[in-house]
């Protein structure tokens, strides 16, 4: 494989549409990363409008064993997307039609330029619902979303990008395109190969669209917002709730640091004195609802909060969930860099994390804020560093191997939503053991012998 500047493109020009392929720097530089700290300039940026498209670049760049780099909107926080050997940038972001809803079938059909909420709103607006929801979905895509396997507040109670995945279009290294999986919600014909493509980072194959599992869209939903002393009081609450029996469709936690950056940026009275913070909501009918609510409220109260707000209904439960979503503006304010770590960890050993976390900060010197989906272990670690610091950008490197550590000596992961990437590449051997690894390189080489998907990442 090699860098591509002595390629003839005027062969694959001449396959495509006119806009298909660019080569101007500013739209190099537009897909050169994603949102983290690395970035790569491709030698060319495709932009197909059909698979065919697809396939004709794919086909191009086997023969000549071009470097090709998928990307979705470029929302990832991991360098997923940087083309590392330049190459060819393949961005889905002009795929954008979803072919079908159907309300009988509780199936859709989507491309993977399709950007989530567009996908949410619409089948929501036939009494639909596809639960997924990252943070970013107002701007990422289903095709991101499968490549990462995205999850999202609601994967607590409704699961993961994969568990809506029926079927896929999938152009693989060669230029070859197979369908895979279907449209009905079982299916045990061979092997589940569409499963195979979620989470894969674009490195088995470019997924250009997907059969999508609906469900029917809950009629009610109920939110409580409460403000606790001690993140030990919070997970103590966690604690109760499932314990009573309650599997909520979200619960959120927020440590100090960021509750208090959060306040900075909000002026929010609630959260004075606040050093830690749940969310949880429930959905389901409205009588249900109404009635879980009350009973989860007076839980909350038993473990003495020094607030709990509680809302029914769609509107009312967004203004609950709006300092949530401040939080990620709220430590950008801070004016430090926010490294962004989605560890998971067992649900049982949330306390320990947090605690570790705190030693962390001691230890180091170094501000971490941790926030996100308490109800499966998945924390968003970030560790706030002043990037003017020479001192502190290294010791950041050193808290994130200890964090990574100790998060898989509690048997967790280093990644739930946000994949491998760059970003986690050296903690991979760590993360996985020989055999393992032997196992991915045998599917990559199978699947792209000549090793031009996504080179240089985690395999």
């Amino acid at each position: 494989m090699r860098r591509s500047p002595s390629v003839n493109w005027s062969v694959l020009k001449k396959q495509l549409n006119p806009d298909e392929l660019l080569f101007d720097v500013k739209t190099l530089d537009e897909h050169s990363g994603d949102k983290w700290f690395a970035s790569a300039r491709p030698d060319a940026v495709a932009l197909p409008r059909s698979t065919a498209s697809v396939a004709r670049i794919l086909a191009f760049a086997h023969r000549r064993r071009i470097p090709v780099t998928a990307r979705g909107a470029g929302h990832g926080y991991v360098g997923g997307c940087v083309p590392v050997l330049g190459g060819i940038a393949l961005s889905l972001a002009r795929l954008t039609q979803i072919k079908e809803i159907n309300s009988r079938d509780f199936v859709a059909v989507a491309d993977a330029g399709v950007v989530t909420q567009t996908l949410q709103d619409a089948v929501e607006a036939r009494g639909l619902f596809f639960p997924p929801d990252p943070a970013s979905r107002a701007h990422c895509t289903i095709g991101g979303n499968i490549a990462t396997n995205a999850g999202g507040p609601r994967c607590l109670k409704y699961g993961v990008t994969r568990d809506y995945v029926l079927g896929l279009e999938v152009v693989l290294a060669d230029g070859s395109i197979v369908n895979l999986g279907g449209r009905t919600h079982k299916n045990k014909t061979g092997f589940e190969l569409a499963r195979l493509f979620v989470g894969s980072e674009g490195m088995l194959g470019i997924v250009t669209q997907a059969k999508l599992k609906l469900l029917p869209l809950p009629p009610q939903r109920a939110c409580l917002s409460a403000g606790f002393d001690s993140m030990k009081s919070a997970i103590r609450t966690i604690d109760a709730v499932f314990l009573a029996g309650f599997l909520p469709s979200a619960l959120e936690v927020a440590d100090a640091f960021t509750l208090a950056a959060a306040y900075n940026r909000t002026g929010s009275k609630m959260l004075t004195g606040c050093r830690a913070h749940l969310i949880v909501e429930i959905d389901g009918q409205d009588s249900s609802v109404r009635a879980e609510r009350k009973t989860l409220e007076q839980i909350i109260k038993k473990q003495a909060p020094l607030f709990v707000k509680s809302a029914v209904g769609s509107q009312p439960c967004e203004s609950i969930w709006q300092i949530r979503r401040e939080f990620s503006y709220s430590l950008r304010d801070t004016g430090l860099t926010k490294l962004n770590q989605d560890i998971v960890v067992p649900r049982g050993k949330l306390d320990r994390l947090f605690r570790f976390t705190a030693q962390l900060q001691k230890k180091h010197q170094l501000p971490i804020a941790c926030f996100g989906h308490a109800g499966d272990g998945n924390i968003h670690v970030n560790v706030m560093v002043d990037e003017s610091a020479p001192d502190k950008r290294r010791r950041s490197k050193i808290v994130l191997d200890e964090l990574f550590h100790f998060v898989l000596s509690m048997d967790g992961a280093i990644t739930g939503e946000h994949g491998i990437g760059l970003a986690k590449k050296p903690w991979w051997t760590a993360a996985t053991s020989p055999e393992c690894r032997r196992l991915h390189a045998t599917i990559k080489r199978a699947m792209d012998p000549l090793g031009i998907l996504n080179p240089r990442k985690f395999l």
